[in-house]
C-alpha cells in the first residue's frame, strides 16, 4: 500500500527521486553549474530542459543555427526599418529643406545684385554711468547726524553682541555657537530689529 503511493506522488512530481548515471567529470561540470543558480540540481535540469523546449533547441547542433536564423530576421527586419528612416530623411529634405535653402540663396542674391551690401550694425555697449556721485536727493544735516548717531549705537551693540558669542563643542554632533545674553536682552533687540 505504501509504494502504491510513492508511485502516485512520482507521476505527479512532488517527491520522490530518480537516480541517473552519468560520467563523472559531466556530473562535477553540472554541480558547478548549479551553483551559480542556487538553486537544487533538479531545479537547474528542470529549467534548461523548459528552456530548450521553449525555444525549439536542439543541443546537438540545430540550436544554433535557429538562434542564428531569429537573429539573421531580425537584421532584416532591422534593415527595412532604417530604409524607411532614411527615406523620409531624404523626402524631408526633398520637400522642405532644400527648398527653403534655394529660396534664401535666390533672396540674398537678389539683394546682392541690388548693390547694397549687408550691414553690420555694430553692438551697443551700456555707457558707464557716473552720475552716481552727484548728490540726488539732500538729506538735511541734523538728520544726516542722528542717522550716523544710530548706525554707531547699531554697531556698537552688534560689537556686544559679538564679544558675548562662544564656541561650543560638544561631545558628539557638531560643532556650534553660542550667545550669552539675557532674556530682556534678547527681547530688546528682537524689538530694535522689527
Amino acid at each position: 500500500m505504501e509504494k502504491q503511493s510513492t508511485n502516485e506522488r512520482t507521476k505527479k512530481g512532488s517527491g520522490g527521486y530518480s537516480n541517473i548515471t552519468i560520467k563523472k567529470e559531466t556530473a562535477t561540470r553540472f554541480r558547478n553549474y548549479s551553483k551559480r543558480f542556487n538553486k537544487s540540481h533538479s531545479d537547474v535540469l528542470d529549467g534548461m530542459i523548459q528552456y530548450f523546449k521553449e525555444n525549439n533547441l536542439d543541443p546537438f547542433g540545430e540550436g544554433t543555427k535557429i538562434i542564428l536564423d531569429s537573429i539573421k530576421k531580425l537584421e532584416v527586419k532591422m534593415m527595412k526599418k532604417f530604409d524607411r528612416l532614411i527615406a523620409i530623411i531624404k523626402n524631408m529634405e526633398k520637400t522642405s529643406i532644400r527648398p527653403t535653402y534655394e529660396m534664401m540663396l535666390i533672396l540674398y542674391e537678389a539683394y546682392v545684385k541690388d548693390g547694397r551690401t549687408p550691414k553690420r550694425e555694430p553692438v551697443k555697449l551700456q555707457e558707464e554711468r557716473m552720475d552716481f556721485l552727484e548728490p540726488r536727493n539732500t538729506v538735511p544735516k541734523v538728520e544726516h547726524e542722528r542717522m550716523l548717531q544710530e548706525f554707531n549705537e547699531y554697531k556698537k551693540r552688534c560689537n556686544e553682541i559679538l564679544h558675548n558669542v562662544e564656541k561650543v563643542e560638544p561631545m558628539m554632533g557638531k560643532t556650534y555657537l553660542k550667545i550669552n545674553i539675557g532674556i530682556g536682552d534678547f527681547e530688546s533687540l528682537k524689538h530694535q530689529l522689527r
